[in-house]
């Protein structure tokens, strides 16, 4: 159990990462140079969406970034449109431009053309919903505060 425990771990790191060197791959296809992989896919999961940058962090998709840093480089490139909410005024709200939703587009358009593919090949709806199921139950054991840790002894 332990093995398919840490493969799976290390599964899901590699993908991500390959995940965001395919985004980034269709970034330099389209000649985009003032948007990063990262900053990509926050926009592609904001869509058409408006939220608060606590509601993207809390999102926890952007593993490894500073969700405020690449807010604000998006917003100085156009990306996303940043407006302080009428009713906290110490909260801001963001949501994608036409130039960012050019982007949502374009990631969506490369994601539907994935799964095509995928449901052409080996991989059946049937065959990912069980992985997908299978990663949920590990995201909610993780989520459990009881299992953060607690069994590593220390050396003190």
């Amino acid at each position: 159990m332990k093995a398919a425990y840490l493969q799976m771990i290390t599964l899901v790191e590699r993908l991500h990462r390959q995940c965001l060197e395919v985004v980034k791959a269709e970034l330099e296809r389209r000649g985009i140079r003032d948007l990063n992989n990262v900053q990509a896919l926050i926009l592609y999961n904001i869509g058409s969406e408006e939220l608060s940058v606590g509601e993207l962090t809390q999102r926890g998709y952007y593993l490894g970034s500073n969700v405020s840093y690449n807010v604000k480089k998006m917003v100085e490139n156009g990306y996303l449109i940043q407006e302080r909410s009428p009713h906290d005024r110490r909260s801001f709200h963001v949501h994608a431009s036409e130039k960012g939703l050019d982007i949502y587009r374009g990631l969506s358009t490369l994601f539907d053309a994935h799964a095509e593919q995928l449901d052409s090949g080996d991989l059946s709806s049937e065959r990912l919903d069980d992985a997908n199921a299978a990663l949920r139950r590990l995201q909610q054991f993780w989520s459990t505060p009881n299992h953060y840790g607690g069994r590593m002894n220390s050396a003190a």
